[in-house]
């Protein structure tokens, strides 16, 4: 069998090398996202922020049948530039590699490829889930079941606002995904801090969550991992006056015949156009304060290996 067409840029194979802690980022916050020049800008911020952590960032896309592992300018604003780029999940992954084609990944792409770079933490602004409606319409994200058989911690603001968030956080909880609030009793609602509904689990500390996730090691489970990070008090939007916005677009999405993939880039646009700008400085907030968590975390990781801890026979980056 032929090995994945991986590409892994010189800076996180030289990380990898050495033990250095790395963080993967998702690239189509970049393509379907956000709009030009802030998805840039963003994935830019977000790569200097993880680094100031003392971590590597490793932003991976599917480039020309290449599956590449930490990104350069050029890549990085070509996906921020380009209107054709292609939004790959589990299903059309290998189909676009194959086909030697350009394409941005979903989170589950984007676990499935950490994995197979060996890169154990994941930085993105939400997760998908289970769609409203979903019980006429089976629109459920793939991230979901990736979560249960592709052992990756992802850090997030909790799953989509858009989404019915009591079904994604059921379906988790039936799939045996952990889903871990960070310094919050309850799950966080992307653009908001409290979703109302009650935290899994709770942990306070990148220190704490590296130990957690030490554990599951030490006790052989698979599956990847939800941290659920609050957007920063000062930045979010409450979830009330969001739930408004959400549904002013839901509905233009239902008479404009939107489906499938579209929907959720022709949602984030919606919003940010009926919030004037607003859920866009927010998305970039929490982004950023996902990266910050998700390189404390790995960072925290790589010094249980150096310092001789439990995960120290085990590939914890």
């Amino acid at each position: 069998m032929s090995p994945p067409p991986l590409v892994i840029s010189d800076e996180v194979a030289a990380a990898r090398a050495a033990g250095h802690p790395v963080v993967a980022l998702e690239t189509s916050i970049i393509s379907h996202g956000m709009p030009w020049p802030e998805n840039l800008e963003t994935a830019l911020a977000v790569e200097a922020i993880i680094r100031g952590a003392g971590a590597v960032p490793a932003a991976i896309a599917a480039v020309d049948g290449e599956l590449r592992i930490g990104l350069d300018a050029a890549v990085l604003e070509r996906l921020a530039r380009s209107a054709d780029i292609l939004k790959l999940s589990r299903a059309d992954l290998a189909y676009g590699l194959a086909c030697r084609l350009t394409g941005a990944l979903t989170v589950a792409a984007t676990m499935i490829a950490a994995r197979l770079a060996g890169i154990r933490i994941f930085a993105t602004g939400g997760v998908g889930g289970v769609h409203r409606g979903a019980e006429a319409s089976f629109d459920v994200s793939a991230d979901l079941n990736e979560f249960a058989h592709t052992d990756v911690c992802v850090v997030a603001a909790g799953a989509k606002a858009l989404l019915d968030l009591p079904k994604t956080l059921e379906m988790l909880e039936s799939l045996g995904v952990p889903v871990i609030c960070f310094r919050s009793d309850v799950f966080p609602a992307f653009w908001s801090r409290s979703s109302g509904l009650p935290a899994p689990m709770r942990l306070d500390t990148a220190s704490d969550i590296a130990g957690f996730l030490d554990m599951r090691q030490q006790l052989c489970l698979d599956g990847g991992v939800l941290i659920a990070n609050p957007v920063p008090e000062h930045d979010e939007i409450p979830y009330a006056e969001m739930a408004r916005y959400i549904e002013t677009a839901i509905a233009e999405a239902a008479a404009g015949g939107v489906a499938g993939k579209a929907v959720t880039p022709f949602l984030l646009a919606a919003i940010n156009r009926l919030t004037a700008g607003r859920s866009l400085r927010t998305n970039i907030a929490l982004v950023r304060n996902n990266a910050q968590l998700a390189a404390e975390i790995a960072v925290s990781l790589a010094a249980r290996v150096s310092g001789g801890g439990p995960s120290s026979t085990l590939d914890a980056h």
